[in-house]
This record gives C-alpha cells, structure tokens and sequence, in this order.
C-alpha cells in the first residue's frame, strides 16, 4: 500500500504555488514511478477523489481499478450543504479542538452527529499534524475551477463508488450522477454513512474495497490481447 502526504498537509512541505487537480494528479504518479510500479490500483477520498479521477482521465495505462469514496465530480455535481460548505472554508478546525468539536457534526454528518468516541477519534488524528494555512486554501484553489463531468464516460476502468447518504458536504446525488456515467463503475452506499464513513466503520468499508479490488471481472482496457486484437 503507497499512502502520502499532499503538498502543505502532514509532513509535507508546503509549495510556493499551488497546484491543480492535474498537478495533483502528476505528484502521484510521479511516486508511483519513484517506487518503481508500472500500474496501481487507486483509491481517492474526498479531494484525493478528484485526484485519483484525474490520475485516471489523464494517465488511464498508469490506473488498474479505480476507488471513489464520499467524493464528487467538482462542478456541474449537486452541491453540499451551505452551512457546511461554509465551515469546510476555513482551516481553523484543525488548529482549535474545540472548534472542531462544534462544528463536526454539521461539517461531516454521520458518526460525528452523535458519535462522541468518533468525534475523539476525528479530533485527535486531525489536529497532530495541521496542513499549513497555505496548504489548504491551495487545495480549496484547486477544486475551484475542477470538473471531471464532461469526460467522466472516458473513464475506462472499473470503478467503485462509495458514498454515506448523510453527507452533508458532497451529497450522495454525486455518486449517483458519477455512476451513472462511469462505463464501468459499481455504486455502494453506505446507509448512515457520513463524509467520514471509511473511519466510522473500517472494518465493513475496508471489507468491500478489498472485495471489489480482489475481483477480475475485466481486462485492462488497455492491455492488448496476444493476436494484437484490442
């Protein structure tokens, strides 16, 4: 399993300027290419989502199966909630726990509306390492301009999508729209399930990812068959 820190999160440096969802797209495979693997599977969650669709439309003979998690398609998708969208604007959460406390029910939804344990959980992970003020209003300058609907049935992979029916911040109306242009994508939705679902419940999530990535329904769409036939 290869994981990272983006640009201006965790242990990261933060760069001078920022970087699009491409830029953010070509960080990743050039860590691929680092650790020396020709083809990964991958997994995106939230802004990694956009990213690991961008990964795919760009450079698909780098992807083999493609996991989308409590994510959407940028602009063109259904729009989260306004108070929400107005919370996940500031960094300030990750730098005051009680903050944080406050806002996380309405920010996430799910576990983190009356789940105290979680909302410990949330707190504790999320505060260790805050991405630098710059760092994460370039991944907000991203976002602003990206989109993924007009090419999302270019998407050639097989593709799981996950998302929680109470997400206040990417409404599930996106996973629905996403599946239903993606050639090849399979919709769960996680009933209950918050914008934080894969922390909520790892062990059920983690379960139907390993399922879905375990399977070898389809040839690479672009791996050529012996006689030279697509």
């Amino acid at each position: 399993m290869i994981t990272f820190d983006a640009p201006g999160t965790g242990l990261s440096p933060t760069p001078p300027a920022p970087l699009s969802m491409a830029g953010h797209a070509q960080l990743a495979i050039a860590i691929v290419d680092a650790l020396g693997h020709p083809r990964v599977d991958v997994l995106g969650v939230s802004f990694g989502g956009g990213v690991a669709q961008t990964m795919a439309h760009r450079h698909p003979e780098r992807v083999g199966a493609l996991v989308l998690a409590a994510t959407g398609c940028g602009w063109g998708g259904v729009p989260g909630n306004l108070l929400a969208l107005s919370l996940v604007a500031t960094p300030l959460r990750f730098y005051s726990t009680s903050y944080y406390r406050a806002v996380a029910p309405v920010l996430f939804g799910g576990e983190a509306r009356h789940g105290a344990v979680a909302l410990d959980h949330y707190i504790a992970a999320r505060t260790t390492r805050p991405p630098s003020v710059w760092g994460y209003f370039s991944q907000l300058l991203a976002l602003a301009g990206w989109s993924s609907l007009a090419w999302l049935g270019q998407i050639p992979h097989r593709t799981l999508i996950l998302a929680g029916d109470d997400d206040p911040l990417v409404p599930v109306a996106n996973a629905r729209l996403m599946a239903s242009r993606i050639p090849h994508a399979e919709l769960r939705i996680i009933p209950g399930g918050g914008h934080l679902f894969l922390w909520d419940d790892t062990r059920a999530c983690g379960a139907a990812i390993r399922e879905f990535l375990g399977r070898d329904e389809l040839p690479h769409p672009l791996t050529k068959q012996k006689d030279g036939a697509p």
